[in-house]
């Protein structure tokens, strides 16, 4: 049985015109401006235009002011987050050529879970350095786990198996994570919140410290768009181009697991954006990593603000729902019509 693979970049793409991808891209950018005006104005307080500009200006005299000051960082995190995820998704549905390929399902982000939680509680491990580097590490050897157990048997890495590998991986960080963390009591409260995913703890150190590793991912993954669309094809004809195969998966592969790695450590594990988002925009600029990769990173920007803001509304008060369960809401449906409509089945 040969692998379902997501979509080559071929004619359509070609023939698709540039016009078409940039209207596409600034219908993205303004849904994405108007979705951070609505996440500074939504929450317990709502703030007026006015509160907005004193915020801005460096005058928080009022309560309504003070949560402008708030959410600010919070939206900017969002960001982050959702075009990390997404861009790291993407990434790994054209380096498997898997298109249910994700962090969350192939158990790269319970691995980055798993290393920050072995850090808390045996090495003491609060420095975010220190957690990032932990997650990063986490994700790349769970990433490696999953693809080498996927691997093994007839038909190499299928995307059933790499999803089977995945979920069990998965399950069994996320097992190990409670036996280590329900000891714990000290840690467990606060473990437990950012466990199911959220971004309003955000904090400006926390978010500068970030950024530039996220940077990095970012640009490793963009860098390799070319290569992603030669793997596409297939590992001989990309071969036959003159890629080379084992390098560019590699690289390609390091800049996914630093974007999920160091979203993790910072946000949670918050599953989902990097399925639903690549084949979302697939649809509308097409299979060309060139534009998908960063039509991709915007979208999930745009996907992860708009769930936390529908967290906010749903529930405007102290105990709001986290980000992690409505990007849950929203995948879980969108995994179960992918897998039904690839039609694979194992031999």
């Amino acid at each position: 049985m040969t692998a379902v693979t997501a979509p080559a970049p071929g004619i359509a793409d070609l023939r698709r015109p540039a016009w078409v991808r940039t209207l596409w891209l600034l219908v993205g950018v303004g849904v994405l401006l108007v979705l951070c005006a609505l996440s500074v104005s939504f929450g317990v307080k709502a703030v007026t235009l006015d509160d907005i500009g004193a915020a801005f200006s460096g005058h928080a005299d009022t309560i309504a002011e003070a949560a402008v000051v708030k959410r600010i960082p919070r939206t900017v995190l969002a960001v982050l987050v959702g075009a990390a995820l997404a861009l790291s998704g993407a990434t790994m549905q054209a380096v498997t050529r898997n298109p249910v390929a994700d962090p969350g399902i192939l158990g790269v982000s319970n691995g980055a879970s798993f290393a920050v939680v072995l850090g808390l509680a045996f090495l003491g491990m609060t420095n975010p350095y220190g957690q990032m580097a932990l997650a990063i590490t986490g994700a790349a050897l769970a990433a490696a786990f999953v693809y080498t157990v996927g691997s093994l048997g007839r038909g190499g890495a299928t995307p059933l198996k790499l999803a089977l590998a995945g979920a069990a991986t998965s399950a069994a960080f996320a097992s190990l994570i409670s036996a280590v963390m329900l000891p714990r009591v000290d840690l467990l409260q606060a473990f437990q919140s950012w466990q199911i995913g959220g971004v309003g703890g955000a904090e400006w150190p926390r978010i500068a410290l970030t950024a530039p590793v996220l940077a990095l991912g970012a640009l490793i993954c963009l860098a390799s768009a070319r290569g992603m669309n030669s793997l596409a094809l297939g590992d001989d004809m990309a071969k036959g181009l003159g890629e080379h195969v084992f390098r560019t998966r590699l690289v390609s592969a390091l800049g996914a697991v630093i974007l999920a790695g160091a979203a993790t450590a910072i946000a949670g594990p918050i599953g989902f954006i990097g399925l639903v988002i690549p084949h979302v925009c697939r649809m509308l600029v097409g299979t060309d990593h060139r534009w998908l990769l960063p039509f991709s990173a915007m979208a999930g920007a745009a996907l992860l603000l708009a769930s936390d803001i529908v967290g906010r509304v749903i529930s405007p008060s102290s105990e709001e729902i986290q980000v992690g369960i409505i990007t849950a809401v929203i995948g879980a449906p969108f995994f179960i019509w992918i897998v039904r409509r690839q039609k694979v089945r194992e031999l």
